[in-house]
C-alpha cells in the first residue's frame, strides 16, 4: 500500500508538471466586448472631466461663428529619405530612424544570439519596417491609421562615454500645423532611456487628441528553438498592481485585441530572458492595448486620455523605455516595479530565495553548473532527516508486508476489523503508512520553485558547465559530427538521469510485481519528459537521484 501511494505521488507530480507547462501563466480575465479603449480615451480629456464639446474647445472670438476645431485624425504625409542615427553605450548599440523617430535595432552587448563562435549581439528589435517599428508616436490618430512623419535629427551619431548623459533631439512638422519634438536621453550604464515628446500646435485653432506610443515585437527566439515551447512569450502589463499577460495564440483569435485600463506602471513584451517595455511617467490613467494581426507579430499601444492643445500652445509627454535583460537584481534597482515581470509562479516565495542562493554560490565558484550541484546538495541536506525517516518507513513497511497480506485475507469480510488490526500492526512496528510518500510530496513545491528559477534565470542563458554542456538553458545534446534523427545529438545527461532513476527504482523494495513493472517504466517516461528541458534542470534531477541512491544504500545496509 505504501508503494502504491508512492506511485500515485510520482504520477501526480508528473501530471502537475505537464499541466503546469500548458497552463504556464494564469489566463487574464475576459474583457467584455466594447469600443476600442484608445478610441474611448481619445474622447476624454486628461483632467477626468466629461468629454468637451467642439464649441467648448475654443475661446470666444477665436474663430468664425460656426467654425469647428480641426480633427487631427487624418493621414499625415510621408517624409523624405530618412537617416539612421547610431547610438553607442557600454550596454547596447541602438539605431534610431528619422522615419517616425522609431527604433530600427537594439543590440544588447552582453548577450549573444547563440553560443556559436562569432555570434552577433542579441537584437531585441526583430521586426521589419513594414511590420511597424517600435516607439512610433502619434497624437490624435491611432497608430494603425497614422502615416509616419519624417523627423530631422540634430546629430548623426551618439557615443555615450563613461559617466555621460547624451540627448538626441528630433523634429517633425505635420501638414496640419502640428510640430513634434522628440528627445531621447541615453545614460552610460543604464538600460532605461528617457523618451519625451512635445506636441506644439502651430495652427490657429485648438486641437484635441490622445497620445499613443507603440511597440512592435516578434519572439526573441527563432522558430524551432526547443525552448520555444517552454518559455512564455507575449505581451504583458502591470495595471492597478496586477500583472496582466496574454498568450499570443489567444490574442490572435481576438480580432479587436485585448485592452487593460487603469494605473499602468509599464506595458510591453517579454519572454523568460528579455523585456521591452514602455513606462509612462506622470500619468494617472492609461490603457495598454495588445493586438496580433498576422503570424507572431504583436503590437502594444500605450494610450492616455485626450488633451486639448490651444492655438500656439504645447503639451509634453514623458516616458521611459526599457529594452534589456530580465535580471532580477537589475530590475529591482531600476524601480517602476519592472521586477514584477519576472514571474516564478505559484511557489514564488520559495523560488526567490533559491534564486539568490544560486547566484551567491555562483559568486563563490564561478560556474553555474557547479552552483546548481551545490544548491541540490543543500536542498537534499535540508530534506535529509525527512527523507531518511520516509525511507526507513518504506523498509519497515516492506518487512511487515506479509503480515498485512494475512490480515487482509483473514478479515476480508470485515473491513472495520481489518482496519483496526492494521492500525495495531502499524503501532506495534511504529510505522506511518504515509511515511514513504510524504517526503516526496513535500519536495514537489521545491522542485517546481527550482524548475522556475532554472528556466527563467537569464544568468543561465548560454552559461557553460563542462565538457559538451555549453548552455545550461538549452537541452542536453552531445553532437557527434552528424545529426541524429529527431534528437540532433545524444542526450547524455538525460540518459544518465533516466539510468539513475532506474537504479533508484531497483533499490526500492516493492512486493507487488505489477507495481514493480510500472515503477521501472517511470524512468522511460521521465526520459522523454526531460528530453527538451534545460540541461540545468536535468543536472539538478540527476544529482538529486544520485544523492537519494546514496541515502537508500546507507539505510538498507543498516541492520534492524
Amino acid at each position: 500500500m505504501d508503494n502504491y501511494r508512492a506511485l500515485i505521488a510520482i504520477v501526480l507530480s508528473m501530471a502537475v508538471l505537464l499541466i503546469y507547462q500548458f497552463l504556464f501563466m494564469p489566463a487574464p480575465a475576459p474583457v467584455p466586448e466594447q469600443p476600442t479603449e484608445t478610441e474611448r480615451l481619445a474622447a476624454e480629456p486628461s483632467t477626468g472631466a466629461a468629454p468637451v464639446s467642439p464649441a467648448e474647445l475654443v475661446a470666444p472670438g477665436a474663430m468664425e461663428p460656426g467654425q469647428q476645431p480641426v480633427d487631427v485624425a487624418t493621414l499625415l504625409g510621408p517624409g523624405d529619405r530618412a537617416r539612421e542615427i547610431r547610438v553607442e553605450t557600454d550596454l547596447y548599440t541602438a539605431v534610431i530612424s528619422e522615419a517616425g523617430g522609431t527604433l530600427r535595432s537594439f543590440l544588447v552587448n552582453e548577450f549573444r544570439e547563440s553560443v556559436a563562435p562569432g555570434s552577433p549581439p542579441k537584437d531585441l528589435v526583430r521586426v521589419e519596417p513594414e511590420d511597424g517599428l517600435p516607439l512610433l508616436f502619434s497624437w490624435g490618430v491611432e497608430p494603425g491609421r497614422a502615416e509616419m512623419l519624417h523627423f530631422t535629427a540634430d546629430q548623426d551619431r551618439l557615443v555615450v562615454g563613461q559617466g555621460q548623459e547624451r540627448t538626441l533631439t528630433m523634429r517633425a512638422q505635420s501638414p496640419l500645423g502640428l510640430e513634434f519634438i522628440r528627445t531621447y536621453t541615453f545614460r552610460d550604464g543604464d538600460y532605461l532611456i528617457d523618451v519625451a515628446v512635445e506636441v506644439i500646435n502651430r495652427g490657429e485653432v485648438p486641437l484635441q487628441g490622445a497620445p499613443y506610443l507603440t511597440l512592435a515585437n516578434r519572439p526573441f527566439v527563432e522558430k524551432g528553438d526547443p525552448l520555444e515551447h517552454f518559455l512564455f512569450t507575449g505581451p504583458a502589463a502591470l495595471v492597478d498592481n496586477e500583472v496582466q499577460q496574454v498568450k499570443v495564440k489567444d490574442l490572435a483569435d481576438e480580432r479587436a485585441g485585448r485592452s487593460f485600463t487603469g494605473r499602468v506602471r509599464w506595458a510591453g513584451y517579454h519572454d523568460s530572458y528579455f523585456l521591452t517595455s514602455i513606462i509612462p511617467l506622470e500619468v494617472a490613467q492609461a490603457t495598454a492595448h495588445f493586438s496580433s494581426r498576422r503570424d507572431d507579430l504583436v503590437t502594444t499601444v500605450l494610450a492616455s486620455a485626450a488633451d486639448i492643445i490651444p492655438a500656439g500652445g504645447a503639451h509634453r509627454y514623458n516616458y521611459q523605455v526599457y529594452f534589456g535583460p530580465k535580471k532580477l537584481t537589475l530590475l529591482n534597482e531600476l524601480g517602476h516595479e519592472l521586477a514584477r515581470s519576472v514571474n516564478f509562479g505559484w511557489f514564488d516565495f520559495l523560488a526567490r530565495p533559491t534564486f539568490y542562493l544560486l547566484n551567491f554560490l555562483y559568486g563563490l565558484v564561478g560556474n553555474y553548473g557547479v552552483a546548481i550541484i551545490l544548491v541540490t546538495i543543500i536542498i537534499k541536506a535540508a530534506f535529509w532527516p525527512l527523507t531518511h525517516k520516509g525511507l526507513k518507513s518504506m523498509k519497515v513497511m516492506q518487512k511487515i508486508q506479509p503480515k498485512m497480506t494475512k490480515l487482509r485475507e483473514k478479515y476480508k469480510d470485515d473491513k472495520q476489523r481489518q482496519q483496526q488490526e492494521m492500525l495495531k500492526l502499524y503501532q506495534t512496528y511504529k510505522v506511518n503508512p504515509l511515511g514513504g510518500c510524504l517526503p516526496m510530496l513535500l519536495q514537489i513545491p521545491v522542485f517546481f520553485a527550482l524548475y522556475k528559477v532554472l528556466l527563467q534565470s537569464i544568468e543561465l542563458r548560454h552559461a557553460p558547465f563542462m565538457l559538451w554542456i555549453n548552455d545550461l538553458s538549452a537541452p542536453d545534446r552531445l553532437y557527434i559530427g552528424f545529426d541524429i534523427p529527431w534528437l540532433g545529438g545524444i542526450p547524455v545527461l538525460t540518459l544518465f538521469m533516466a539510468l539513475s532513476m532506474f537504479v533508484q527504482q531497483k533499490m526500492t523494495p516493492i512486493s507487488d510485481p505489477m507495481q514493480a513493472r510500472i515503477m521501472l517504466f517511470l524512468p522511460v517516461v521521465f526520459f522523454f519528459l526531460f528530453l527538451n528541458f534545460a540541461s540545468g534542470l536535468v543536472l539538478y534531477w540527476f544529482i538529486n537521484n544520485v544523492l537519494t541512491i546514496a541515502q537508500q544504500y546507507m539505510i538498507y545496509r543498516q541492520k534492524d
